[in-house]
This record gives structure tokens, sequence and C-alpha cells, in this order.
């Protein structure tokens, strides 16, 4: 049996979007001042985290899924469920829909469809985000994005720090120009490109967008997603559960002192997003710092953190 959490090594992607808060806000070294994503816990083939501490240092986490699954409960899945993001909008993202499973598997190459959602970790004064439509039938939807009517098709939202999303396949989205966010999703990498502001790359040209397979998954009309956190006191924590959806569960951990929890699920993936403490387990501890990321893994059993921080937790459902 497992007992030693496993920290995982993350990597990052530049994006047209990117911007340098990821080594400004997380001490992480990254590419270019282009740099959009932190992928913090995946076992995608565009992108693997690495072990980096015990028995399995040096290991993908696709080959530990592999190899070890009992220490993911033998997750009934093919490939790990999960990824878990950082995200620098320095500039607005293309306004895009993902599939569900359904679609994607017939359409992806057998790929998971994409339900995600984000924690707001901190945002410019005034941001905002796309979420939905207002499109009433599908008809309406294909003429207004045809027309380019943007403004009247497109549903924008205030946020600030501290807000949560539900984000389900076939929901149109997109992050905006001043957002740092935090990503929980399916281990997918399918986007479908709606709008993307007529901008151009590095080589004049616009990025491809994918409106046929758009139409087809976006759902119509819009439905907002049910969010109704829940909050309960263990100790010094605060433990506030976003969302339990048919995916995943997200909650968010603020520990100011100590507490004494239990790991209950296949797994579960701790995101350190400010502060710092200790996790001590079996008589051993671990220091939890501002940029980390790891995994309890199955019966990683009871445990204590003790310090000042709050981290994202999230963990696969069935």
């Amino acid at each position: 049996m497992q007992t030693e959490p496993i920290f995982l090594t993350p990597i990052f992607q530049e994006r047209i979007w990117g911007g340098t808060k990821l080594a400004d806000e997380f001490g992480y070294s990254i590419p270019s001042e282009h740099t959009g994503e932190c992928w913090a816990v995946s076992a995608h083939p565009h992108g693997q985290t690495v072990v980096k501490n015990g028995p399995f240092q040096g290991m993908t986490l696709g080959q530990l899924w592999e190899e070890r699954h009992d220490l993911f409960g033998r997750f009934p899945a093919d490939r790990f469920p999960l990824l878990t993001k950082i995200l620098d909008a320095n500039a607005d993202l293309s306004v895009q829909v993902h599939p569900d499973d359904a679609y994607a598997q017939e359409h992806e190459n057998g790929e998971f469809g994409k339900t995600e959602c984000w924690y707001i970790i901190d945002c410019k004064q005034g941001a905002e985000l796309v979420y939905g439509h207002h499109a009433k039938t599908k008809e309406e939807l294909k003429e207004m994005m045809e027309n380019g009517q943007w403004d009247k098709l497109l549903r924008r939202i205030p946020i600030k720090p501290g807000d949560f999303f539900y984000v389900p396949s076939g929901t149109i989205h997109a992050l905006c120009e001043g957002t740092l966010v935090l990503e929980t999703q399916q281990s997918s990498d399918t986007t479908y490109r709606v709008y993307d502001y007529d901008r151009v790359d590095n080589n004049g040209k616009k990025r491809e967008l994918h409106l046929e397979k758009a139409l087809d998954v976006i759902t119509v009309p819009h439905r907002d997603a049910d969010v109704q956190p829940n909050v309960i006191k263990v100790g010094d924590a605060t433990i506030t559960t976003f969302i339990e959806s048919d995916y995943f569960g997200v909650q968010k951990w603020e520990i100011n002192g100590t507490a004494h929890l239990d790991q209950t699920k296949h797994f579960l993936i701790v995101s350190v997003l400010d502060g710092k403490g200790k996790l001590m387990s079996e008589g051993r501890s671990y220091d939890l710092m501002k940029g980390d990321h790891l995994i309890l893994p199955y019966q990683f059993g009871r445990f204590s953190v003790n310090g000042t921080l709050q981290a994202i937790v999230s963990w696969p459902r069935p």
C-alpha cells in the first residue's frame, strides 16, 4: 500500500493568449512570455506530468496509471480520467465549445469528451467571461454565427476572485483577458473553436475554426449549470464542495491551523494555490507550498494538514 503523497512536476504550454503570470504568481520556470497553460496533473498524450518524489520518481503519470492501477483504486477507466490546469488568460481566449463523450468517441479517435470547471484564482477589476449564448434555436444560432453577430449572441458574465463555474460539454465559453484560473476537466484536448476575434498568428494566419462540429454539439437553448456550494468546518479547515458531477467532485480547502482529514476516494488531486503548510501521514511530514500539485492515492487513509493555505481538491467519479 502506497502511503506517500505523489508530487508531480507540471509542464507548460505556450498559447497566443498566454502571459507570464504562471511565473509571477507561482514561481514556475516557464518557456516564454506567452505561456498560457500549466498542465499540473496530466496523463494526456499531449503533455504528461512526471512524478518527482518517492519510489516512482521519474515516471510519467500515464506510466504510473498503467503499471500501478492499484494506487488509483482501480478506477474503472481505460486512462487517467482527469486533467488539472492553471490558465493565464493574458488576452481573450477563443470562444469555444467541447463535445460530450459520445460525439468525441465517434469523431475524435476515441478521445474523451470535455466537461470542465473553473475556479477563479485572480482577475483584473471588471473582468468577465463568456458563458452561454442567447440563441433560442439551432437555426437562430447558425444564422447569428454566420452573420458575425457575436455581441448579440454571446452571454458575458462579470467575475471576481473565488468564483466557481461548471462548464458542461456543449456550453459555449471563453475566458477573457486578465484572468488566472484553475481548471478541472476530463482528460481531453478536444476543442471546437467558434470565434477568435479575427486574430492572426506569427505567420499572419488566422487560427482554424470548427463551426460545423461546434454547431453539432452546442446546447440550444443555453442552460446554466446548477451549482450550489456546500460549506462545512473540519477542525481549523473550511471545506467548500463546489460540485459533484458525473465526472468529478471539486472542493476548496481553506486551512488556518490544523485539520484532520480522511482520503476515502479512488484518489485525490490537491493543488496548493496559496500559503504553505505540512501534510502529516503515518508519522511522516511533507511540505506543502504554493504551486505544489500532488495525488493522495487509494487507501491513503487518515492524514492531517497544518499551516495556512488554500487548495483546490478534486477526485474522479465513476
